[in-house]
């Protein structure tokens, strides 16, 4: 009887496991020797996951008898059940870098991201403006172009009483100019403290006085800042000859003394007139419009230029306007 079934039974097994040679004094091949089974090989207790030892020799194995059942593989130790495994997110695909730095360059179009470096020119909030100066004279030598009313970067400040059409002639020489040109009017500036405003018809205190100063302090900052940047700018305010506290003073040293002063005053029935048809707290009673105009008549004797509306409309007072702040440039008047 041939002992094959041992290798074919072994499978993978056969060529590393053979039959082993009869011992001396055992029977033919019809009735080995008996000999107790070897016992099936145990799994090794699973090492701790250390440094490889260094290798050792083999150890012999041993030779299972022909008989003997066949040696299972080792079972792995008993393990509690793993949770599924979840694949982690593809990361988000990186721009190519710059092959001369070794840093992405954002595709075309994408925002700048933070901390990307210093903005551009072209982006909102990040446009370094130039300190605006107090403006200054024009200087004795001064270029034609600077000299020209109707295109150089002038601050003008146009002065009258209440109805006298100072913001209506403001905003019209404004929109009509041929260069960049602001309205700053004091009043609308004043106006926007909203609660706690100190209206000054219902008496001059020190709260109104204080946010008359913070006020035409707010407007020469922003008339500074306009000339600084090309912007021409006029603005508009009811400025009294015989009262310092907001008198010329305070507009020279805010806004500099190259400050255009210009006084509009017509006749006390137009601005009678043109106060009826004002509306809310800048219409004020008649006894108060007359007192005002009379107070303002004490700039006929201060040498500054007067332009007298009573008749003209708003295109011609315009026109006007010019005229004088042409002469002003060549000639400046002091003040």
């Amino acid at each position: 009887m041939q002992h094959s079934g041992a290798q074919g039974a072994y499978g993978g097994f056969g060529a590393q496991w053979s039959a082993p040679p009869p011992a001396p004094g055992a029977r033919s091949a019809q009735g080995p020797a008996h000999q107790p089974p070897h016992p099936h090989p145990q799994a090794p207790p699973p090492r701790p996951h250390t440094q490889a030892p260094p290798a050792q020799p083999p150890h012999p194995q041993p030779q299972p008898h022909p008989h003997a059942p066949a040696p299972q593989p080792p079972q792995p130790p008993h393990q509690p059940p793993q949770p599924p495994q979840q694949h982690p997110r593809p990361a988000p695909a990186q721009p190519p870098a710059n092959p001369g730095t070794g840093t992405h360059v954002p595709p075309p179009g994408a925002p700048p991201q933070p901390g990307s470096g210093a903005p551009t020119g072209e982006s909102t909030g990040h446009v370094k403006l130039p300190p605006g100066a107090p403006v200054q004279v024009p200087a004795p030598g001064a270029t034609p172009a600077q000299l020209d009313a109707t295109r150089a970067a002038v601050a003008v400040l146009l002065i009258g009483p209440a109805g006298a059409g100072k913001t209506t002639v403001a905003r019209y020489w404004a929109d009509h100019r041929a260069v960049p040109t602001a309205h700053i009017s004091l009043d609308d500036v004043r106006e926007w403290v909203r609660s706690g405003f100190a209206d000054p018809q219902a008496g001059w205190n020190e709260n109104s006085e204080a946010q008359y100063r913070l006020a035409r302090r707010t407007c020469g900052f922003a008339a500074r800042n306009f000339l600084a940047n090309g912007i021409s700018c006029i603005l508009d305010d009811a400025v009294f000859p015989d009262w310092p506290v907001i008198g010329l003073g305070g507009w020279k040293r805010h806004v500099g003394p190259g400050l255009i002063p210009v006084v509009l005053l017509p006749g006390l029935d137009i601005v009678l007139e043109r106060n009826a048809e004002r509306t809310g707290n800048r219409r004020l009673s008649d006894e108060e419009v007359a007192h005002i105009h009379g107070r303002m008549a004490g700039w006929y004797s201060s040498g500054l230029p007067i332009i007298d509306n009573s008749r003209q409309d708003v295109a011609s007072t315009a026109q006007m306007l010019d005229n004088v702040v042409a002469r002003s440039l060549a000639s400046p008047v002091s003040w």
